[in-house]
């Protein structure tokens, strides 16, 4: 589980795109915390420390405003349409007794006897969506394919995952396959995981203006 950081948070007085796009340009990022029976709040973060939680795993944070501490899940995400500049985020209040359904990247260790053999490490679930406390939401699902052979795969039935944490993908989904190098290209079962549903709040306070996202 990646650790949560505290980020320092401000009120948000202007909205809009040409606010928001002002706000970027001095270094700090719009955001919405929302959830737990509160209001929706506008507020900004430094860009800088948003983007060094970001990039270190974490998902769930400590927000400081006025002296006051809470936990959120940081549950959306948005980018420029390069991928590089963070454009806003949002924030899902949670506490220790909340469970969650997340997105978490699916890790593959080892070296698969079966490719040492002459075959193909095929993997078609890159995400697994899965169920888990708040405060203790995996960094990553690590997948160990040392053992596995030609026409071997690994299912998500068959996955390690950490106490508390429920796969929300089908049982039978293929996680990775080591198939030969002939074998023709075809869906396989459970290809892609499933969506993630929402679990916690709502996106922005009815009648918010969306952001230049």
């Amino acid at each position: 589980m990646a650790e949560s950081v505290e980020l320092i948070t401000e009120p948000r007085q202007e909205q809009g795109s040409r606010a928001a796009r002002k706000l970027r340009k001095a270094g700090k990022l719009p955001a919405v915390v929302y959830g737990h029976g509160e209001g929706t709040a506008s507020v900004t973060l430094t860009t800088e420390d948003v983007d060094k939680a970001i990039k270190h795993g974490v998902r769930v944070v400590d927000l400081k405003a006025d002296g006051k501490v809470q936990k959120a899940l940081i549950r959306d995400v948005q980018w420029d349409h390069l991928g590089k500049e963070l454009l806003h985020i949002d924030f899902a209040r949670v506490s220790a007794a909340d469970r969650v359904v997340v997105p978490v990247p699916v890790h593959v260790r080892g070296q698969a006897p079966g490719v040492t053999a002459g075959g193909v490490l095929d993997q078609p679930i890159h995400t697994l969506s899965v169920e888990c406390p708040a405060l203790s939401v995996p960094e990553f699902i690590r997948v160990n394919v040392g053992e596995l052979q030609l026409g071997g795969a690994i299912h998500v039935r068959e996955l390690t995952l950490p106490e508390g944490v429920k796969a929300m993908a089908e049982p039978d989904a293929i996680v990775v396959i080591v198939k030969s190098p002939e074998e023709e290209e075809a869906p396989l079962p459970g290809e892609g995981g499933v969506a993630e549903p929402e679990v916690i709040g709502r996106k922005a306070a009815e009648g918010e203006e969306t952001e230049e996202k």
